[in-house]
């Protein structure tokens, strides 16, 4: 399996014995690493979406906004301080029907700093041109996204839920919020995150030298290791 977050749950409800399971890499696409041009990717990234070396760019990636707690991150957005929320933009991305957090942001006076977007393909040129990944979910299995942000060099600031979140605070990545969760913590974390330039530089930092010495990319290798050595 991928996900330590869901072993208790199989045996829960399957009964599957402890020795049965093999934890597997996560096999996330080693392209998703960040190339020898990210600078310039990243710069016209940020030209193509009018934003200055003084902007900050909040990123928020997968379908199912509700789950994945869009809501919360509107919510931390209002929050910032003013000079800091001033100059701070979110883009969500996803297949989901975005009307109710359009009300939702418009509610909180942040319309219009908010984007949110259909799924697209390039989803690489964002995790390069942004400032952070908010990724406050209310569960989930794994969150590939994560991975993809830490071996872009992306900070992250995710909920302890996601089956990944361990693999941000190993590499010292980014920030993760501990259960329960409390908005107010979110908030908190999300201004001091955007605020620290040199932090935020350590982060990124971190999660490259991790994506170097990890091994995040080889579950069919691994899966298939581990079948043939049960073969008869």
């Amino acid at each position: 399996m991928i996900s330590e977050v869901q072993q208790p749950l199989f045996i829960k409800h399957y009964h599957t014995p402890l020795q049965r399971f093999h934890l597997l890499p996560p096999g996330i696409a080693a392209d998703r690493r960040a190339p020898a041009n990210a600078g310039e990717i990243r710069a016209e990234f940020r030209a193509e979406f009018k934003l200055a070396d003084h902007h900050l760019l909040l990123v928020q990636i997968g379908s199912g906004f509700k789950t994945k707690g869009l809501d919360r991150s509107l919510k931390a957005l209002a929050a910032l301080p003013r000079e800091l929320k001033q100059r701070t933009r979110l883009i969500a991305i996803g297949q989901d029907d975005p009307r109710s957090f359009q009300l939702q942001a418009k509610a909180l006076g942040v319309s219009d700093q908010v984007q949110i977007l259909k799924g697209r393909s390039d989803i690489p040129r964002f995790l390069l041109g942004a400032d952070l990944l908010i990724h406050p979910a209310y569960n989930e299995n794994t969150g590939t996204v994560l991975l993809e942000a830490l071996v872009s060099g992306l900070p992250v600031l995710v909920t302890d839920v996601c089956g990944y979140a361990h693999y941000i605070a190993e590499a010292d990545a980014g920030r993760v919020l501990t259960s329960p969760f409390e908005q107010e913590r979110l908030n908190h974390l999300l201004a001091d995150m955007l605020a620290d330039d040199q932090r935020r530089a350590f982060w990124s930092r971190n999660g490259l030298a991790y994506a170097d010495s990890a091994d995040l990319y080889s579950m069919p290798q691994h899966a298939a290791d581990i079948i043939l050595a049960t073969r008869p």
